[in-house]
């Protein structure tokens, strides 16, 4: 029986790729938008509006906006699930309408709830670490972003804004490492949520490289999408999502599981 949960749950097998790789997810993320642009512009909709709830909601609360953002881009590949549908109806040569869409979201798969649980309880954690950080490490409290920009980013004596970054960085490279294939993995496949993220493991140790420019770039666009008052999201929730996909195609062997 322990033979056969190991086998159950053992990560799936990786490919070696070459850093380069990182652009040529990107181009075939932006075909994919431009194959179904509807759909993909609803996706950045639905999540500009979110983070514009969250920023009008914590505008005067700098403390927890910080973190909140943070927090959001965590659960963000969850909220993607749509376009990975489609990339792979597009990949199939299926109708990659709103049908695929609902296809996924219909299911109200467990395996995905419990995922997107998970990444929310993280996202929550980190929130409240930024919070306790900036309202005991600052003086007096920040209520704005340009408090924050302003005694914080650009402070006189440096250290606060790197020890913060750094807790943030410590917090997302594990949440990263672990969804940043197995998301779309439990979109395409009948795997546990432990082989998923076994596996998505084992891709970013496979990768190191390649994966942390991936992360690098998935970061700065989605800085640019929150630096734009969240109009930006519209179009790089996309664009990263249906990426995302065939960054899960390339890294993980397709195999019977």
């Amino acid at each position: 029986m322990s033979d056969a949960l190991s086998d159950i749950n053992r990560p799936l097998r990786v490919r070696k790729v070459h850093s380069l790789r990182t652009f040529i997810w990107l181009a075939r993320g932006w075909a994919d938008f431009m194959e179904e642009p509807v759909i993909g512009l609803l996706h950045g909709l639905l999540m500009g509006a979110f983070g514009g709830m969250l920023l009008m909601v914590a505008w005067d609360r700098f403390w927890v906006l910080a973190g909140a953002m943070s927090g959001f881009l965590m659960v963000a590949p969850v909220l993607s699930t749509g376009l990975y549908a489609v990339s792979r109806a597009l990949l199939r040569g299926e109708p990659a309408g709103f049908s695929a869409v609902w296809a996924v979201w219909s299911s109200l798969d467990r395996r995905l709830i419990k995922f997107g649980l998970l990444l929310t309880a993280l996202g929550t954690g980190w929130v409240m670490t930024s919070a306790a950080l900036i309202t005991l490490g600052v003086k007096p409290m920040i209520t704005t972003p340009a408090d924050f920009l302003q005694r914080v980013v650009l402070a006189p004596n440096p250290g606060f804004f790197e020890i913060w970054l750094l807790i943030g960085g410590l917090m997302a490279a594990p949440v990263f490492a672990s969804s940043v294939v197995a998301i779309p993995l439990l979109v395409d496949r009948q795997v546990s949520v432990q082989r998923a993220v076994l596996t998505s493991w084992r891709a970013v140790m496979a990768n190191p490289v390649c994966l942390s420019l991936w992360g690098a770039i998935v970061m700065s666009l989605s800085l640019l999408g929150l630096g734009t008052l969240m109009f930006g999201l519209i179009l790089v929730i996309p664009v990263l999502g249906h990426a995302t996909w065939h960054a899960y195609r390339d890294l993980v062997v397709r195999e019977t599981v």
